[in-house]
């Protein structure tokens, strides 16, 4: 694997396309309600620029050069992804974007921040400590772990969108005084050495071109001593990049979510390692004997549902719920309510979904690889 070449970051042009494509859809409630208004022409810059790297490309016949393109994008590519998802996510899944563990009769909203406090339990944060949250999206799991835990967090993002939608619900919360956020890219930190008490990151640094990468990055921002802990999105060990199949599941993981170069659990835990890292504890979550699995929410199955009011949540993963989106969004395409690209991004999202099942089931995948680990002091 070639080394990494970090991509130039330039926040200037970033906040005006921001501007640009999203004008004051930041302000909106959410979901489709702030999809309406962008700017077409924006927006056709964003679906190209992130399209371009998977139109045409199967697994198939995907190459090494394709995944280095990938990689050395990687910044670009994600910034791009979050601009077209974002609102997607917010109306399909909440204002936490991961995965968690079920429990039997668990309201979807309530297995959430039990996977959020569960991270957090496990790091030991208390009160007053100054936390980084990497690739902090639009905040829900910073306002959680910042209630649950009385900690300080600092929310850090690559795209401007997300921040500002993150600044506006820590104000809806009154938690402004508690939670800020930083744009900047995860690979090169602008955040003087050994600032924080404590690092996490929720299935974000999937994003990096490389964990070693992004894992140094936050090892030289902790103090000493500091617990640093994760959710990893990894491969697992059954995963064979030989097999037909399972680089199909790879790769359209990849596509619907935004990921230049997933690797394996192996490489993730030796990646850890090698930014220095004293490993105190790892496990893969989805292993445990859980009467559900955390993929069910996305076969939109209704006998496992823990509260009646998830039924929406749930009703927008079936096919139908899937099926009334795509036509939506085609057709507030042609009337110009949505900008072009929107059905096209659905589509993108509906593959992952299909394809995180499919690695779910099969064992090839996992969403919460739990990492704990601290920085000698």
């Amino acid at each position: 694997m070639a080394p990494i070449s970090l991509e130039p970051e330039d926040h200037s042009r970033d906040a005006a396309f921001n501007k640009a494509l999203h004008g004051k859809s930041a302000n909106q409630q959410g979901g489709f309600r702030a999809m309406i208004g962008k700017d077409a022409q924006s927006q056709k810059a964003a679906v190209d620029e992130y399209f371009k790297h998977w139109d045409n490309k199967a697994a198939s016949v995907e190459t090494d050069k394709d995944r280095e393109t990938r990689r050395a994008q990687y910044a670009t590519l994600t910034r791009n992804y979050y601009n077209l998802a974002t609102d997607f996510y917010e109306y399909g899944w909440g204002r936490s974007f991961h995965f968690c563990r079920f429990a039997p009769g668990e309201p979807f909203d309530q297995a959430i921040a039990r996977h959020e406090h569960y991270l957090a339990h496990m790091m030991g944060l208390r009160d007053g400590m100054n936390v980084l949250d990497v690739g902090c999206g639009v905040g829900g799991p910073g306002r959680e772990i910042a209630k649950f835990a009385g900690v300080n967090v600092v929310g850090l993002n690559n795209n401007d969108y997300q921040i500002d939608r993150a600044t506006k619900y820590a104000a809806d919360e009154g938690l402004s005084d508690r939670l800020s956020y930083v744009k900047g890219d995860f690979m090169q930190m602008s955040f003087p050495s050994n600032s924080f008490d404590a690092v996490y990151a929720i299935e974000a640094t999937v994003h990096a071109p490389s964990l070693e990468g992004v894992y140094s990055q936050i090892y030289r921002v902790l103090k000493p001593g500091g617990v640093f802990g994760v959710y990893e999105w990894l491969m697992t060990d059954n995963y064979d990049n030989d097999n037909p199949h399972h680089r199909e599941v790879r790769l359209g993981i990849e596509q619907g979510d935004g990921i230049s170069n997933m690797v394996k659990i192996s490489e993730g835990i030796a990646a850890i390692k090698a930014a220095g890292f004293e490993l105190e504890m790892h496990e893969d979550l989805a292993k445990r004997p859980d009467t559900m699995p955390w993929y069910w929410p996305l076969t939109g199955d209704f006998r496992q549902m823990g509260s009646i009011f998830d039924f929406f949540t749930i009703l927008r993963l079936t096919w139908i719920g899937r099926t009334v989106v795509h036509n939506l969004c085609g057709m507030a395409e042609r009337i110009k309510l949505f900008p072009a690209g929107s059905q096209k991004t659905a589509d993108s999202l509906a593959v992952a979904a299909d394809n995180l099942v499919a690695g779910g089931k099969e064992d090839l995948f996992t969403p919460m690889y739990l990492m704990i680990a601290r920085k000698p002091e």
